[in-house]
Order: C-alpha cells, then structure tokens, then sequence
C-alpha cells in the first residue's frame, strides 16, 4: 500500500513539475500563433494567424543567420570527429610513457568553463586577425574533452582479436581506425554529433562577444538583436521568431529521441 501512494505521489509530482516547465513554451506557441492584443488575454476561441512568423522572418535576415549557423556547426562537428578520433585512437592503441598524465590533462578540460577563457580567446583572436569571422567563432571549439573521453571509452571496449585479425591481413593503423574502430563506434558518433549540434546551436555568449556584423551572426545572437528594440518588446514576434530558431532543434530531438537516448546511454555506461 505503501509502496503504490509513493508512486501515485511521485508520478502526480512529475506531472506537476513538468506542467511548471513547460509553461514558458505553451505561452510561447501561444502568442506565436495569436495576435499581439492575445498575448496576455487568453481567450480559447482567438483567431490563429501564421502572420507573425512572416513578418519576423522579413524583419531580419534570419535566412542569413541559419546559414551562418549551419556552417559554423560542419566545421565545428567534422573538425571534432576527426582530431577527437585521433586523439582518443592514440590513448587506446600506442601505450607511451606519461599517457594516464596526458589523459588526464585532458579530463580536466572539463572542470574549466569556456566562459573563463573568452577574455583570452578574444585577445588570441584578435591578435590573428579572426574576430567578426565563422572561424573564429568554431576555433575555441575545434577539439573537445567529452568526445575523447566518449570515444576512448568505446575505443576500448573493442575486442582485441579484431584489431590484430585486421593486421594479420596487412592493415596499418589507419586502415585499422577506419575499418574496426570508427564503424564499430558509430552510435556513439551520433549521440556526440546530436549533443554537440544542441549545443552549439544554442551556444549565445562567445558568439555575441566575437561578432559584431550580421554577415557572420548565428541565430542565437541575431535572435538577441531582433528581440532588443526601443520601441518595446511586441511578444507575439519574439516568440515566432523564438520558435522558428529552436523548430530544427525540437524536430531533431523528435526523430531521433530514443535512438539518441539509447546510444548516448550505451557511450556514457561504457
């Protein structure tokens, strides 16, 4: 008896809790959807209107801003794949002297915030000549802590005999790495893909403190510009606006929910 109050207590708590969060989005596919005169009256018969997407949509030039955030994300994601499969390829498959030091000087990248480090990654810019550039914004996260650790741990879960039948064939390394390894960690790459696409698309204080042009602003900061107006915040734009930057986001996470959930899982438990 007690047992099932506890879950009928637990299960009432998550779905009060839950409601709690999701407020902030319903009132933001409400007022998207409505009328500015709506956005603090609701009335459940008011009128659905597309009109406020099209007009935050011609307001700025959101078009530009995708783009810009697209290729901001390929570089940073081929650039990961590769250096953080060679890197956790090398933990893995030479034993040097100083590789348990090397590996966790690696690891304590994760206990340092890049907001830390943006004074002297902007100097470091700034001196090259890379502020207000796609570049400079993908340079500080061109290699990552998490992903060496997720693919080392993969890494080392491959069954030995695979790595010397394929160099009993005459494989070297890296035919090795792209033939038994990479294939064999696909799940994790898609799991780490998906993270790091959620992350640096919603990734908004390094890229507003390095840019200064539209030509080169990913949504998240163009979004901040639309949204600062002197004339007053007119909600129902916002949050059109809002919702069109965060739908290729939302719908990703719909297609792969458990595919991601289960892969990610399996990286994180190796």
């Amino acid at each position: 008896m007690t047992k099932g109050l506890n879950r009928i207590f637990m299960t009432t708590l998550a779905f009060v809790l839950a409601g709690l969060w999701g407020l902030p989005f319903l009132y933001s596919v409400w007022t998207a959807f409505h009328e500015e005169k709506y956005s603090a009256n609701f009335k459940w018969n008011a009128p659905i209107t597309f009109e406020n997407f099209a007009q935050a949509w011609n307001a700025a030039p959101f078009a530009l801003y995708f783009l810009n955030t697209l290729i901001l994300i390929t570089i940073v994601i081929i650039a990961n794949f590769i250096l953080c499969t060679l890197v956790a390829y090398a933990f893995v498959r030479y034993k040097f002297r100083w590789a348990g030091l090397a590996f966790g000087l690696v690891m304590v990248q994760l206990l340092i915030s890049p907001e830390i480090l943006i004074v002297e990654n902007y100097l470091t810019l700034s001196s090259i000549g890379l502020t207000d550039t796609i570049i400079g914004i993908a340079l500080p996260y061109l290699n990552s802590a998490f992903g060496i650790f997720l693919l080392r741990q993969t890494f080392m879960t491959v069954p030995k005999s695979l790595d010397e039948a394929a160099q009993i064939e005459g494989a070297g390394a890296w035919r090795v790495l792209w033939n038994v390894y990479v294939p064999l960690a696909k799940p994790v790459y898609l799991a780490y893909g998906l993270v790091s696409i959620s992350f640096h698309w919603n990734n908004f204080l390094w890229p507003l403190i390095v840019t200064n042009s539209p030509e080169v602003r990913p949504v998240t900061v163009g979004l901040s510009v639309f949204a600062t107006v002197e004339s007053g915040v007119e909600w129902s734009l916002v949050n059109a606006a809002t919702l069109m930057t965060t739908a290729p986001l939302i719908i990703a996470f719909l297609i792969f929910q458990r595919q991601f959930v289960a892969n990610f899982m399996r990286a994180g438990i190796k």
